[in-house]
């Protein structure tokens, strides 16, 4: 008879938000997760020069739906950010996404009224324009433009980040990159922007220490359970378990890779430290070819700080392929969206409906891309569905 009534794999924000909400409900909880620390790729900690470094690379907080940030504030006080990227475009440091601040920085004064105008003419002020859309424009100085961002801003990145040629860029692709048509230079517009006091390590300190929660760390999902995919149960240390049973993790390697691997990006941040401040923002973007520069961004994490110590740390992001055994790139960022992937990934699921209680829910379970108030909103709405139905019963 096992002593949980809900297992959990993950103890990233999916499966910690899960863990404190059936725990505060008299829940049982056991959270497994195979990395030595809790909070996933929201890990951060304080380094030698004083800085808070987010180990797997920053993470800014911002939304539209307020009861994701009141929920989260029950585990932190946060202060106002709003994050502004640069980009290193033809040898200077300009706004992203493109805006037409950066149109003056790239252009000659009369080129770059005449763009100006040709914009707010076609478009509108505070207009977000895909690429796509810019390309379809009548205007010969507009499509040019688009091209312009596409070569500069765009294709390089995208091409050291996910490992393709221009061929392989799917055109629809550039329907994410926009021209901001506006002198506003923050990322993001969202109405919430805000980043913890204190870092989110201690969000999720606090939000796993209920009474009724206990943490495995350094422990695999294989160490524990196995799928039984004949009888559709799920053996946890030696016995059938009952209860809910939520995954957080890769879907392929819990099940053996029985329908094959899926395909993942991963990450490799050089971390460096300098005395003072090493550049303007806390992001600089390097869309340049891979020759130049094989890395993408620079990200300095003093900038994110309300309090600013005498010297900085940054961290140098290189896009590496997925490799779980390797030295470097062994920890999945992003799911590889590919026809291949999604038979591969439906086959896994196609098996778990078999299953009663078993919950798939984040980036990796689901094998899609979330942001941080996406997946705290996901589990948010997946607690309630699971609660609505007969788990309390």
């Amino acid at each position: 008879m096992n002593k949980y009534d809900v297992l959990i794999i993950g103890a990233g924000f999916a499966g910690s938000v899960m863990a404190e909400r059936f725990a505060n409900d008299g829940k049982k909880v056991l959270v497994v997760d195979k990395r030595s620390h809790i909070g996933g790729n929201m890990f951060d900690y304080i380094d030698d020069n004083q800085v808070l470094v987010h180990q797997y690379g920053p993470h800014l907080f911002h939304c539209k739906d307020f009861f994701v940030l009141d929920y989260l504030k029950n585990f932190s006080n946060w202060y106002p950010y709003e994050h502004r990227v640069k980009g290193y475009v033809n040898g200077k440091v300009v706004p992203i996404p493109f805006n037409l601040t950066s149109i003056e920085m790239l252009f000659d004064e009369d080129e770059a009224n005449a763009l100006k105008e040709a914009l707010i003419n076609e478009y509108g002020m505070e207009q977000k324009v895909p690429i796509l859309m810019l390309r379809k424009s009548n205007n010969v100085m507009i499509r040019g433009l688009a091209d312009f961002i596409y070569e500069k801003v765009f294709k390089f990145y995208t091409m050291k980040q996910w490992d393709l040629t221009p061929e392989q860029i799917d055109p629809k692709v550039t329907e994410r990159v926009p021209v901001f048509i506006s002198y506003d230079d923050r990322y993001f517009q969202d109405e919430y922007q805000f980043l913890p006091e204190d870092g989110y390590t201690k969000i999720f300190e606090k939000m796993l220490s209920h009474p009724n929660i206990d943490i495995r760390l350094n422990t695999k999902a294989q160490d524990i359970l196995k799928i039984n995919f004949e009888d559709h149960k799920i053996i946890f240390e030696g016995s059938e378990f009952s209860g809910l049973f939520i995954f957080t993790g890769q879907l392929d390697e819990l099940m053996n890779y029985r329908y094959g691997k899926l395909s993942y990006r991963s990450l490799y941040f050089d971390l460096q430290s300098h005395d003072g401040i090493y550049q303007e923002t806390a992001t600089v973007n390097y869309p340049t070819p891979e020759a130049e520069h094989a890395f993408t961004r620079i990200t300095e994490f003093k900038h994110l700080m309300q309090i600013k110590p005498q010297r900085t740390t940054i961290a140098i992001e290189y896009p590496y392929p997925y490799d779980e055994n390797g030295e470097k790139g062994n920890i999945p960022y992003y799911p590889v969206f590919t026809d291949e992937n999604k038979t591969i990934y439906d086959q896994y699921v196609e098996d778990i409906k078999a299953f009663d209680s078993f919950v798939l829910l984040g980036r990796l379970a689901e094998f899609r891309y979330y942001n941080m108030d996406g997946v705290v909103a996901a589990a948010l709405n997946k607690y309630k569905e699971l609660t609505q139905g007969n788990l309390n019963d």
